[in-house]
């Protein structure tokens, strides 16, 4: 059995001319029925990103002028998810297969191409591959990706002519014995000359169990034709791994993960157990940080350099200074944390929510769509909301902002260096001045002079004897 080559690269005395444009065709009409989901099967997210947005990365990185984007089921919910001015959406009404889809971008293009045909479901393809088989193809009529499975199952089998190109791709139902021994499996992913490839593909014929046009059928018939179609390996097997149910969508997704935190590593983050932590793709780690087991980074998260993050902290859309500190179990959405903050344990931070330069928050604290200032202290059991609290002040445990009066919200404002008594509520709006305090256990709805002290409290009464007398009536009830 003959073996592809590593690039793909026989001879066949094809002459090289001037490359043609790259374009890429990205086949995303599938339903996804084993993924047993309402939502389009390449909107499923992995790492971050739904698995149709990591295929056209590697398509704008691989260099391609032109993205066709062939959607079926869930049009226009795909559409409307995927923000992409550079792309060319091609329905497919009816969905025949592979080789149908490919022929709806027949009539979009306007000169030749060479077409990198990518499926939507098939997210861990890198850029550098797309490069190799592009290159490939310019040697030859066309490229194809194949790869090298310790047990390909019920895969389809990829048969290499004596020189190493295709000869055939053969099901597994129709593989000889010799043939089942190969283990060179059809990754999906093409690169081929337009129009002329739309000269087999308009020849499919639905003579199969699924009655649909088939691609692969077509290449087949290219290379019985005398069309040299080379054969490109992949370097690392998972690059050909497609997602057809949720133990795929877990496998690919797992790999993308590894993949980050490998290089965050490489790059001088320290991250204590790797396959405890989740850290999306679009996440910014600095040097120097240190990221402990449990922990979350999502969305376009971004962390300086020196930051400690503990155990089971969540963060998504997260911009962390140098030297910030999240202890353990913490939840930050959507939040500006200046250097050298202190963050929790148990705190939580709302979207809108800014720390700037040594602000503190503790055990129990949340904040939302407020500004604490530098060396603000926000220790314990508070709630701070539609606020501003200015440099170096000081709430006590216990401290609350009442923005909401059921109507509306409205804000609180602090002053630089005020101290505000635990148990404290703001009636908002309220404003208190530089340097003012408020007395525990106040309830403060009208506005406080810089420096005063603001009081409101009941009279303390004392009834003598009453806590006796009334244990005694408790004891004789009970007899």
């Amino acid at each position: 059995m003959t073996t592809p080559g590593q690039d793909g690269d026989h001879e066949k005395g094809v002459q090289v001319t001037k490359p043609l444009p790259l374009s890429a065709v990205v086949l995303a009409a599938g339903k996804g029925t084993r993924l047993r989901s309402t939502l389009p099967k390449v909107l499923h997210t992995v790492a971050g990103r739904p698995m149709l947005e990591w295929v056209l990365r590697a398509a704008r990185a691989a260099g391609c002028e032109q993205i066709y984007v062939v959607v079926g089921h869930g049009a226009d919910q795909v559409r409307n998810e995927i923000e992409a001015d550079d792309v060319t959406w091609v329905p497919q009404e009816e969905q025949l297969g592979t080789g149908h889809a490919l022929l709806q971008v027949a009539s979009h293009l306007q000169a030749p191409t060479t077409l990198l045909v990518l499926s939507g479901d098939v997210p861990l393809v890198a850029p550098e591959t797309l490069v190799r088989l592009a290159a490939s193809a310019r040697s030859s009529w066309g490229s194809m990706v194949v790869a090298e499975m310790p047990d390909p199952g019920s895969l389809g089998r990829v048969v290499a002519a004596p020189d190493g190109s295709l000869q055939r791709i053969v099901e597994v139902a129709d593989a000889t014995s010799e043939e089942l021994e190969n283990h060179w499996i059809n990754a999906g992913i093409y690169a081929l000359p337009a129009p002329d490839i739309f000269e087999f593909v308009e020849q499919l014929k639905p003579d199969n169990a699924k009655q649909e046009f088939y691609l692969t059928d077509a290449l087949t018939a290219a290379a019985d034709g005398g069309q040299d179609l080379a054969l490109v390996s992949l370097p690392e097997v998972e690059e050909a791994f497609g997602v057809n149910d949720r133990l795929d969508l877990a496998r690919v997704h797992g790999v993308l993960l590894r993949r980050k935190v490998e290089a965050l590593m490489r790059e001088g983050v320290s991250i204590l157990d790797p396959s405890r932590v989740v850290v999306e793709v679009d996440v910014e780690v600095g040097r120097d940080s240190v990221i402990h087991p449990g922990v979350s980074l999502t969305g376009r998260s971004r962390l300086g350099e020196g930051c400690t993050v503990h155990q089971g902290a969540w963060l998504r859309d997260a911009q962390l200074g140098d030297q910030v500190v999240v202890e353990p179990y913490c939840v930050l959405e959507e939040v500006e944390v200046g250097n050298a903050c202190r963050i929790g344990p148990f705190a939580r931070m709302r979207p809108g929510a800014v720390m700037k330069e040594r602000a503190k928050i503790g055990n129990f604290v949340e904040i939302k769509n407020s500004v604490l200032a530098q060396g603000v202290k926000v220790n314990h059991l508070a709630y701070v909301g539609d606020a501003t609290v200015g440099e170096n002040a000081n709430l006590g445990a216990g401290t609350i902002t009442c923005n909401y009066d059921g109507v509306s919200k409205h804000r609180t404002e602090i002053g630089k260096g005020a101290f505000v008594g635990s148990d404290t509520m703001f009636v908002a709006p309220v404003s208190v001045g530089d340097g003012a305090m408020t007395a525990a256990g106040s309830v403060i709805s009208k506005d406080v002079p810089p420096g005063a002290l603001a009081i409101e409290r009941c009279e303390q009464k004392t009834v003598l004897g009453y806590a006796k007398r009334k244990l005694e009536r408790r004891k004789i009830r009970k007899q």
